[in-house]
């Protein structure tokens, strides 16, 4: 696998000092990388970037989450607050491109096949995550004390997992969002710490609860899957919640509102969001002209460069200035009942897909 994988277990301080010691030189890189699009991207200086994310501690403390941070500051040498800072990096930058006007959010496409739609009659989860180039990842497989595993995509540093599975049968996969009530400021649980939340559900039902069921302060999207055969998709307003059911057999989902009027909230102006509206109708069609879909034909279609650059396998765009690029940083197939996790170092048209499971602690293998 290219991406580091890791087996951590213990409380979460534990699993957090683990991480941090194992991904140093990575989180180091994180922060920095991070530091830096705040300010060229995000026009938010280091300096606020710490002051913001400072407020969040009250809402955090006494959380497991907290704990895994903690673990990770003193396992990487990092200052808790700029550990903080990098796990609320969702919140903070996403709230800056409503503020700048640009259209950062407009990267990653999610699915879900159903069974009855799969050529293998399993369930099948994935997305292509498109985000900054050069950020570090790696895959954290877990194992939790009540005897529960997760197995997911992470970026060094943040704790859990935002593309990823558990031995429940449950995946979950994400898409920016952004909505012109998005808050960075309100006191609720943050991005992350609800896809860490999720992980660690044993129904879909619960997990759907993590999004639904607490008001939020920026806007994503969450598609949640479990075994045998159920998917849905959330759309997360901070005040409002819509949720999608799959249309033959599957669900796609980009990063803008499917119907934001019915919803109740407004998507702020940006240059390149109608790239999203082509990336959502690409994959689903290429899904429905596949069906009974097999993995190599998501295979196929995560490298699907229609609209190149600004396609579902995306890369940087030459009009942008660099602060601006994204490119398909990590594409991801999950065959839920197999708790199997397909993942690309890069671009899916560059690398092949290496699989990882919870099946085999230690199997590793290409998928050629």
């Amino acid at each position: 696998m290219a991406f580091p994988v890791l087996n951590v277990d213990g409380d979460p301080y534990d699993q957090g000092l683990q991480h941090g010691v194992a991904l140093g030189e990575q989180i180091a890189h994180n922060v920095e990388l991070y530091y830096d699009r705040f300010l060229r991207e995000g026009q938010l200086e280091a300096r606020e970037a710490r002051a913001r994310a400072a407020t969040y501690q009250p809402v955090l403390k006494g959380h497991p989450y907290y704990q895994a941070l903690a673990g990770i500051a003193q396992g990487s040498g990092q200052a808790l607050l700029d550990v903080l800072v990098l796990n609320l990096r969702y919140e903070l930058l996403y709230y800056q491109y409503g503020v700048c006007g640009i259209g950062g959010a407009d990267g990653c496409t999610s699915f879900a096949v159903l069974a009855e739609a799969s050529a293998n009659g399993h369930l099948l989860l994935g997305q292509n995550w498109d985000w900054i180039p050069g950020v570090k990842g790696a895959v954290v497989r877990t194992h939790e004390a009540d005897g529960l595993e997760t197995l997911g995509f992470t970026e060094a540093g943040i704790v859990g997992a935002k593309i990823g599975l558990n031995s429940a049968g449950l995946g979950l996969t994400i898409n920016g969002l952004l909505s012109t009530v998005d808050d960075w400021s309100r006191p609720v649980l943050p991005f992350h710490v609800r896809c860490y939340e999720i992980l660690r559900k044993r129904s879909l039902t619960e997990a759907a609860a993590v999004i639904t069921d607490t008001p939020r302060s920026c806007s994503a999207n969450f598609l949640l899957a479990q075994t045998p055969d159920r998917a849905i998709d959330i759309e997360a307003a901070p005040d409002a919640v819509w949720a999608i059911d799959p249309q033959r057999g599957a669900l796609v989902h980009s990063n803008h509102f499917v119907d934001p009027t019915g919803l109740g909230i407004v998507e702020p102006e940006a240059e390149r969001r109608p790239h999203s509206y082509t990336r959502h109708a690409r994959m689903a069609t290429l899904l429905e002209a596949r069906a009974p879909v097999a993995l190599g034909d998501l295979e196929v279609s995560l490298r699907d460069h229609d609209n190149f650059p600004d396609s579902i396998c995306h890369h940087e765009h030459p009009d942008d200035p660099p602060a601006e690029w994204l490119i398909t940083v990590t594409s991801a197939i999950m065959d839920l009942a197999d708790f199997s996790l397909r993942l690309t170092d890069g671009p899916p048209c560059e690398h092949l897909y290496e699989v990882v499971s919870l099946d085999s602690r230690l199997t590793t293998h290409d998928s050629r």
